[in-house]
């Protein structure tokens, strides 16, 4: 099976997207990145975001040396709703005016069990999770309603939906994500913007990379046996946003290798 470094290196072009603009936020890495270079690669100009403007600027320069159209906007999605407006407006005036393509994929999953969770980090979740997410949608999806199209795919995960004993407040962080992605397509669907989510299953990025073992002994008994590579994320987010899902809305696509609808074991 090839990495999701050499899928990426290999991304075939094509003009799906052509003429569209993309924000993708936490987009300086892992889900984000690959999610920006296939967009990328389908003929979107796209914002590269992230908190570290040199990480986010390495990413624009590869879409940039591999034909595509890119910029870096840095931001920090646990900041106040005005800072993320301000956000907003930037990544705007960095496309030229108008998003085409909002993908919600910034977001934290701090603590293990429920009484080690700190303040901060409890705040940090509903901040950069939710309330994000919430603000940027506010904020762009009317702009796509009033041009009468627009596409909006929320980053979820496999564990929304299936109880585990750890990280309890993440996993319900996005099955509020999900919810909202119901309720927005019925909101804005009948003006043109389409809402759905992604839902992942346990991938491997760099911020997962220190629990390696566990991601493998988490994946070994699922259909696919091997964890998620970011790129198959990337894929699916691409078919939300293309024309061929026309009829796609208020869904979550599972791209999880089986980890939430199958039991081997």
């Amino acid at each position: 099976m090839e990495t999701n470094e050499q899928l990426l290196a290999s991304l075939p072009s094509d003009t799906a997207l052509a003429g569209r603009t993309a924000l993708v936020t936490g987009s300086s890495s892992g889900i984000g990145e690959a999610t920006a270079r296939v967009l990328a690669a389908s003929g979107a100009e796209v914002v590269v975001s992230g908190r570290d403007a040199g990480r986010a600027q390495s990413v624009v320069d590869r879409i940039v040396k591999d034909g595509g159209r890119a910029h870096a906007v840095t931001a920090d999605l646990g900041a106040e709703p005005a800072d993320i407006r301000a956000f907003a407006q930037r990544a705007q005036d960095a496309l030229g005016g108008a998003v085409d393509i909002l993908v919600n994929n910034a977001g934290v999953y701090p603590g293990l069990r429920t009484e080690t969770l700190t303040d901060e980090e409890m705040q940090a979740l509903w901040a950069t999770n939710i309330r994000a997410p919430h603000v940027l949608v506010a904020e762009l999806a009317p702009r796509m309603a009033e041009r009468g199209t627009g596409v909006i795919v929320n980053i979820g995960s496999w564990m929304a939906r299936v109880g585990v004993p750890f990280k309890a407040l993440y996993p319900a962080t996005k099955a509020a994500v999900e919810q909202l992605t119901r309720a927005w397509a019925a909101e804005y669907g009948p003006r043109g913007v389409r809402v759905n989510t992604v839902a992942p299953g346990a991938t491997a990025t760099r911020g997962t990379s220190a629990g390696a073992d566990q991601l493998a002994e988490l994946t070994k008994g699922t259909p696919a046996g091997v964890p998620v590579r970011p790129v198959d994320i990337a894929h699916a987010v691409r078919f939300l946003a293309s024309d061929q899902a026309a009829f796609v809305h208020g869904a979550t696509l599972d791209v999880d290798g089986g980890i939430a609808a199958t039991r081997l074991r």
